[in-house]
């Protein structure tokens, strides 16, 4: 069977690919490689900080893997907060305060259309692929909803009248940037197998 690394230590991401890819392909984490540093996000954009860290794991571990990266981009905020998505409000990728200082950007601005934007890179065979998803949506006022994480309570997708924060994971997943993301990767890998 192949095998190949996500770089990520969140079971919960693991869990989720792997049930899209039906048994067929075995996902495995950085903790089953041994892998418990941070990986390096030192580039400008989303794109090219999933490949960083693609490389860096396949580089140092030799093995074919995949990375993300995900992003809010607020056109009021000049596509802020971006590539700093996780960091907003510091290094701490503290969900409350990045939530809290995107609504405190956002006061009084009347435009509060915003998108979500996820960049898978695999490296396999010693090639990059990259398979991109977004989602349209808004910045709503005031959280709502508990399910989910990150931004999920300020952001209603575009033909929603709910946050990602009120909906089922399924649900979520079905139209989400990273559901795009991760299903264009595994019609990929499907390919492989």
């Amino acid at each position: 069977m192949l095998s190949i690394v996500f770089a990520t230590g969140n079971p919960n991401k693991i869990s989720e690919v792997s049930q899209l890819l039906e048994g067929k392909i075995e996902i495995r984490g950085l903790k089953d490689i041994g892998c418990d540093e941070v990986l390096p996000e030192t580039s400008p954009t989303i794109a090219a900080n999933a490949s960083e860290k693609a490389w860096y794991v396949h580089n140092n571990y030799k093995v074919d893997c995949f990375s993300e990266d995900t992003g809010l981009e607020v056109d009021a905020l000049n596509g802020e907060p971006g590539v700093y998505s996780a960091r907003y409000a510091g290094p701490a990728h503290d969900d409350e305060a990045n939530m809290s200082l995107l609504l405190a950007n956002m006061k009084g601005e009347e435009d509060r259309k915003a998108r979500f934007h996820t960049v898978i890179s695999l490296i396999i065979d010693g090639k990059e692929h990259q398979f991109e998803g977004t989602v349209e949506g808004q910045i709503i006022h005031h959280k709502k909803g508990n399910q989910g994480f990150g931004y999920d309570p300020v952001f209603m997708p575009d033909g929603f009248n709910r946050t990602f924060a009120q909906m089922s994971a399924e649900e979520k997943s079905s139209i989400s940037h990273r559901g795009q993301a991760v299903r264009k990767l595994v019609a990929f890998l499907k390919t492989k197998v």
